[in-house]
């Protein structure tokens, strides 16, 4: 099997940038419902959206985001949904990315010499 080239390992690096998980911390109200289940801890959607300027429509949507990108786990109980962040999957996400990342940038990315940029004429 041959290795990969750094053009496959550059999209794979871009692909992985891309992943939902990254994808659902980088929107700035979705993190604000992330920041803000931290602080609260478990809680329902609306005890949540009380400490955001958002619906709770929006909230429910971006905890529903946050869910399938396996950062937080949501639990029935009786009429109520109530989400908490799962700190086990968020750390699990975060070394493969970071351990596939350290892959792929060795091929594509290795440590080189910057040479000074040419004055232009």
């Amino acid at each position: 099997m041959t290795p990969p080239t750094p053009e496959q390992c550059s999209a794979r690096l871009v692909e992985l940038l891309d992943a939902p998980f990254l994808r659902a911390l980088v929107e700035p109200a979705r993190l604000e419902v992330f920041r803000a289940l931290l602080a609260k801890g478990p809680s329902d959607v609306g005890e949540i959206a009380e400490a955001l300027p958002q619906h709770r429509s929006v909230v429910s949507r971006h905890l529903r985001t946050l869910e399938e990108a396996g950062i937080v786990q949501g639990e029935r109980h009786g009429r109520r949904h109530v989400y908490a962040i799962d700190g086990a999957a968020l750390i699990r996400c975060l070394e493969v990315l970071l351990s596939e990342a350290k892959a792929l940038v060795a091929v594509c990315c290795p440590p080189a010499s910057v040479a000074a940029p040419r004055k232009r004429a």
